[in-house]
């Protein structure tokens, strides 16, 4: 089911949000029951047809072999959806949260992607944490080595001889989605029908592709690629074409199955496709910061060298991948080698993978430096745009994935309220006694801060369009209220703050120092509340929403004691008292209106269920 949701944000922007509890297409699903039925109806026709000294059906073939291609791949884009939906909004942090271990790096980027089923979503992400600073590109280049790691799961999983019981599968999933009540169940099923598909999409191309059996040009041909150069090339354009390793593996694995190709040509194959979904990194940094590019040269170095250094070891890798899979000593030929390479291939796979995330583990840094030399930074006026300007977190790549977009959009928001902070450590100082320049600078800030915050709101409009769950929908609403509510302490401070203290300077006030001390209190329990305010959107930080909350009473006692102060100096024997005070009353009042905007954002923050908080006090 599919809801669409027409909001307006506290700007005055209308938005529509579109949010589903599976998360299905309807146009790819009327495709998928089209393969589906065109796939069963061909299957008698097929079975009709004598094969043997005959012509092959190879229309037939042909739409089976893509019927079968098209299922196998709808089905890994529904279980990775169902993975990212179920355990998306936990793995989308750890990646921020990495620390200089290079073992921990590498495991968590092969969970991830495992998780993810992406490991271009991976490098996204990671272009992003290096760009922003957060995470050096040694440390960047460990989590990389685990992600071409996590990607290898696909060929493990499609290994599996279940293809007997993908319907099975099927009906189970199908049962989950449309009886399940709650939307965890829901997505379950979805990843049960998602991995049934996966292995009803094989067994329809192994069908399909019996007949080859016993033609004898398609065994030579097979015999060909078992010349690692020549299986490596073959999968290298295969896979740089259609941008997918995993359908690439697919294929092979559905070759091996039929026993059409032996376990050192399903190697080459394997390494081919490690090294043409590298074009997948290259194009994605095209027109991308250095640190794009850098990540994208370090991928494709891995994979080359990785390559050319297990080239001539083919033989001893495939020895030892038989010993270390099921063997089945019973079986003869061909029968024989469809039985145990299927796994072998997808044990090679992994192996690879792994020995050269160990190769170059040790020597991240050394390697980081390399890109880096490779990679050149350009200089700092080839830049179109002060980098203050620029999304540092926002990638419109991730919007496929919205739970991972949705904490990049927390971080670009913690971004914003950075600023927003530096706004409001300096606006004081110049407002009661700073200069046009020192007030002018404020302006200068807020301009940063309204560009940062179009570009929140355009990603967060473009993700808003994309099969958001209820929670998912809900979160982004937050946000959207959220960098509207800071781009306004932005305003507060830029115009009325500022059009203060050009009064205050026309007007020849002077603050006294008692009167600048009870203020400058009241600014640092405001500032305080600012400050949590920031980590409560971008760190989720549930313990920040207690302590804003809790400066109230504080904040309302100051404002008390300030309001009693001034009202003793507004009888005080100095000059423009009347305007001073007035001045005064003004700044109190617009960072009284900061703080309540504080206390909005932490009031409907989606985590303060979470709480077992007091009802709001109502605001006096």
């Amino acid at each position: 089911m599919r809801i669409r949701q027409t909001v307006t944000t506290e700007n005055g922007i209308h938005m529509s949000i579109k949010f589903s509890s599976l998360g299905g297409n309807t146009r790819i699903t009327l495709c998928l029951v089209t393969a589906a039925v065109l796939c069963l109806a061909v299957t008698p026709v097929l079975a009709a047809l004598p094969v043997a000294g005959k012509e092959i059906p190879w229309g037939i073939m042909g739409m089976r072999v893509f019927g079968g291609l098209a299922l196998f791949l709808f089905g890994m884009d529904q279980m990775s959806e169902a993975l990212k939906a179920v355990a998306g909004d936990r793995m989308r942090g750890i990646l921020g949260k990495l620390t200089n271990n290079r073992v921990a790096g590498l495991v968590t980027g092969a969970g991830v992607t495992a998780v993810i089923q992406s490991s271009s979503v991976t490098t996204v992400m990671l272009v992003g944490f290096v760009t922003a600073g957060l995470m050096s590109l040694s440390q960047a280049i460990g989590v990389i080595l685990g992600a071409d790691i996590g990607t290898t799961i696909t060929a493990q999983i499609v290994a599996f001889p279940v293809k007997k019981y993908a319907l099975l599968l099927v009906t189970i999933g199908f049962v989950m989605m449309f009886v399940g009540r709650s939307e965890k169940i829901k997505q379950y099923g979805v990843l049960t029908m998602g991995l049934g598909m996966i292995f009803f999409g094989l067994a329809i191309m192994s069908d399909a592709m019996k007949p080859l059996r016993s033609y004898q040009p398609f065994i030579q041909l097979m015999q060909d690629v078992a010349n690692p150069l020549v299986g490596i090339l073959i999968a290298t354009i295969f896979t740089a074409l259609i941008q997918s390793s995993s359908a690439t593996m697919g294929v092979v694995i559905v070759l091996a199955q039929q026993g059409l190709i032996s376990l050192e040509g399903g190697i080459a194959l394997a390494l081919g496709a490690n090294i043409g979904t590298c074009a997948t990194a290259g194009l994605a940094s095209i027109g991308k910061p250095r640190e794009a590019v850098r990540v994208a040269v370090a991928h494709v170095t891995f994979k080359i060298v990785g390559v050319a250094l297990i080239f001539f070891f083919i033989p001893y890798l495939a020895e030892f991948c038989r010993w270390i899979s099921p063997a089945y000593p019973e079986l003869t030929g061909m029968e024989r080698l469809a039985k145990e390479t299927p796994r072998q291939v997808a044990n090679a796979h992994t192996l690879f993978n792994v020995g050269i995330a160990f190769l170059f583990l040790p020597a991240t840094t050394l390697f980081a430096r390399f890109c880096e030399w490779v990679v050149a930074d350009k200089p700092e006026e080839a830049e179109e745009l002060p980098v203050h300007f620029k999304p540092r977190y926002l990638d419109e790549a991730l919007i496929s994935t919205p739970p991972l977009a949705l904490g990049r959009c927390r971080l670009e928001i913690g971004r914003l309220g950075k600023r927003v902070i530096e706004m409001f450590d300096k606006v004081l100082p110049a407002v009661l006694n700073g200069s046009k320049e020192d007030l002018q600078e404020i302006v200068e800030i807020d301009d940063e801060v309204d560009v940062l915050h179009g570009q929140i709101v355009l990603f967060l409009g473009k993700l808003s369009m994309t099969n958001l769950s209820a929670e998912q929908a809900e979160e982004l609403m937050y946000l959207l209220q959220t960098v509207d509510r800071l781009e306004n302490v932005g305003d507060i401070m830029e115009t009325n703050m500022v059009s203060v203290g050009t009064q205050r300077i026309n007007e020849n006030i002077v603050v006294s120092d008692p009167t600048m001390k009870i203020i400058n209190q009241y600014h640092q329990q405001v500032a305080a509340a600012l400050l949590d305010t920031v980590e409560i959107v971008s760190n989720e930080d549930i313990d920040a929403i207690k302590r804003v909350r809790s400066r109230k009473g504080e904040i309302d006692a100051l404002a008390l004691e300030t309001a009693k102060h001034e009202i003793e100096r507004l009888t005080a024997d100095a000059p423009n008292r009347l305007k001073t005070y007035t001045r005064e009353r003004e700044t109190i009042d617009h960072m009284d209106r900061i703080y309540r905007t504080c206390r909005s954002i932490a009031g409907s923050a989606p985590t303060k269920e979470e709480l077992e908080l007091q009802p709001e006090e109502t605001t006096t």
